[in-house]
């Protein structure tokens, strides 16, 4: 594991307190409408049917040559868990420090925007426990740097997987959580063509197993979690609004994310489980994904080697909303925040529940040849740019996100600038990486 310095702190956001809101004639309940009742009958029974093949598939019946190389990614024993010790620790961790705090779950608590949203949730007096696998879909040394880092604000992350349901069961046995930030996910548009069955096991059967352990709590928990952009697949109408379709992805990853949107539905409806989704637009920053593009130019840039810059059809721009990390954790806490309790008890609801899903971007398109500028800038290195047509592997040309939901909600503003988190971000990749050009890192 690379050496750290303190300054890499200084790369995580502070937040001073919760959002206060004001009564509003738009502070009401989000509600999916649906063109009739067998349209949403019709997803119920094709996400039912890919959770059953998932898990009626097996070694014995399949060839080797289609069974994935990386089982151990889904391995529910990542680590021993359990004992008084373990217990303390978790107990520690998730003790509230501040008046009227929050005691959260945060899955995928070493991930990128995992740890950021944990520090700030710690730093404010929140109790926080994490939770995370740890596997290998990209370099895990990364991971446990993060883990470090957490460790000295006071959280503790235990190791283990959302499909080990016995591990979820004594989690909120120990703690009685007033909310969960659900973040444990399998990213990447195009890793979903390697490995379809990671996206099944950990975006629809984890994110069910975690909603059956809450809808089972007594109390009930709040719960926020990831979405992602993805949801709005091929459609061209901009800027994307919540409002728009969504049933149209072009990745499997992009289903499973729509998957979990339909899933969390029908658990708020039955049983009164609150649930905020957010749709998540390309995010970066300090202790970013290594499979990001902005992460692998910059490393590439440096190495001297060539990167791809695609485009679309008849020369069109491929362009992101890039979002920087502290924006993204002023709109997780801003969600959390406002997350009203669950209506259940003990798996029975009491009444309608709160059911909201929010765009979380930077509401400015920028194109992938200027984030590559940019780069070259900051790093002083130009780079060796290798133009390609866009693959079809899941990626769409562009994104944009109309925040304006958010923003009467919870105040949600970005204020970053993509130049700004640039400088941030290489600042920190120099810092934990080296900036030796043209060799391994």
């Amino acid at each position: 594991m690379k050496q750290m310095s303190s300054s890499h702190m200084d790369n995580i956001p502070s937040t001073p307190g919760k959002f206060k809101m004001e009564k509003s004639p738009y502070n009401h309940r989000f509600r999916w409408h649906y063109s009739s009742l067998a349209k949403l009958t019709f997803w119920s029974f094709v996400f039912l049917g890919l959770i059953l093949v998932f898990f009626y598939k097996s070694p014995s019946t399949t060839s080797s040559s289609s069974i994935p190389s990386d089982l151990s990614r889904r391995s529910l024993k990542t680590s021993s868990w359990g004992g008084l010790a373990w217990e303390k620790r978790v107990r520690s961790s998730a003790r509230i420090r501040s008046r009227n705090g929050f005691s959260v779950l945060v899955t995928g608590a070493a991930g990128f925007v995992g740890t950021h949203v944990s520090v700030a949730l710690k730093r404010r007096g929140d109790g926080v426990l994490g939770l995370d696998n740890f596997n290998d879909y990209y370099d895990p040394s990364l991971k446990r740097a993060r883990q470090s880092l957490l460790e000295r604000s006071g959280i503790f992350i235990v190791e283990g997987d959302i499909n080990d349901v016995a591990l979820l069961h004594k989690l909120f046995e120990v703690i009685p959580f007033t909310h969960v930030m659900h973040l444990a996910a399998q990213a990447g548009v195009r890793y979903a063509m390697e490995n379809p069955y990671s996206y099944v096991n950990s975006n629809i059967a984890g994110f069910v197993n975690l909603l059956e352990t809450c809808k089972n709590a007594n109390p009930q928990p709040a719960i926020v979690w990831a979405s992602s952009s993805s949801v709005y697949g091929l459609n061209t109408k901009v800027p994307f609004s919540e409002k728009d379709r969504t049933d149209q992805p072009a990745s499997l990853y992009a289903a499973t994310k729509k998957a979990g949107e339909e899933i969390a539905h029908t658990y708020n409806h039955i049983y009164g489980l609150s649930l905020t989704g957010l749709r998540f637009f390309t995010v970066y920053g300090p202790w970013g994904r290594p499979d990001m593009a902005y992460f692998f130019f910059t490393r590439d840039i440096l190495k001297g080697k060539s990167i791809p810059i695609f485009e679309a059809a008849n020369h069109g721009t491929v362009a992101r909303d890039f979002t920087y990390i502290d924006d993204i954790v002023k709109g997780c806490l801003g969600a959390l925040d406002t997350a009203e309790k669950s209506t259940g008890s003990g798996g029975k609801k009491r009444g309608p529940a709160q059911l909201r899903v929010f765009n979380l971007g930077n509401t400015s398109p920028v194109p992938v040849s200027d984030l590559v500028s940019i780069l070259e800038r900051l790093l002083k290195v130009k780079a060796k740019r290798l133009v390609m047509k866009l693959p079809r592997n899941g990626d769409v040309q562009f994104t944009h996100a109309n925040i304006s939901f958010a923003r009467r909600e919870f105040g949600y503003k970005p204020t970053t600038d993509l130049q700004t988190g640039l400088k941030k971000f290489v600042r920190w990749y120099v810092s934990y990486y080296g900036s030796v050009k043209k060799s391994d890192q």
